[in-house]
């Protein structure tokens, strides 16, 4: 049976990195970031773009869900409300997969310092940390797993993530 990772987060938090791990470690695995799905310059968040996003997201995972290719479907995004996780596992093709929603979360002090470095070093704009920040307690609401990065290296938060959904 197919298994479909949905790692939510907010920004900062891990996901790709951990993600990445992930795609490594199990096998036959594809790994899709959303934000992939509307990368441009400049980038601009309206009703359309939204509704784009969501449909280039589903296309590729259902398109990942039916190639026979792949057995773990590794998704990463934001998804800080239920109904954009909702949303994605209702317009599934496949309902032959089992599905993990995963929710990455750290405390407010070490996703400021990760995100201070990327800042520092240009891999992300300044606003970002107010933005991310304001999101954290988002995610407490959501029907997910929750794991804490907080002080944690990539691999091992990975490791915690395949020991609570390896059955």
């Amino acid at each position: 049976m197919k298994k479909l990772y949905m790692v939510g987060g907010t920004m900062g938090v891990g996901k790709t990195t951990v993600c990445q791990i992930l795609k490594k470690d199990l096998p036959n695995s594809v790994f899709l970031d959303g934000d992939w799905c509307w990368d441009s310059s400049p980038f601009q968040v309206t009703e359309e773009t939204k509704a784009m996003v969501m449909g280039n997201i589903c296309c590729l995972l259902n398109s990942f869900l039916r190639c026979t290719a792949y057995e773990n479907i590794i998704f990463c995004w934001v998804m800080h409300e239920q109904r954009i996780i909702d949303a994605i596992t209702e317009s599934l093709a496949s309902r032959d997969c089992e599905i993990y929603k995963l929710s990455l979360v750290a405390s407010e002090e070490c996703l400021r310092e990760r995100l201070r470095r990327d800042v520092e070093s240009g891999a992300r704009t300044d606003g970002v940390i107010e933005r991310s920040v304001e999101r954290i307690a988002l995610y407490d609401g959501l029907d997910t797993i929750k794991v804490d990065t907080s002080y944690k290296t990539a691999r091992q938060v990975a490791d915690e993530i395949k020991a609570a959904t390896q059955k």
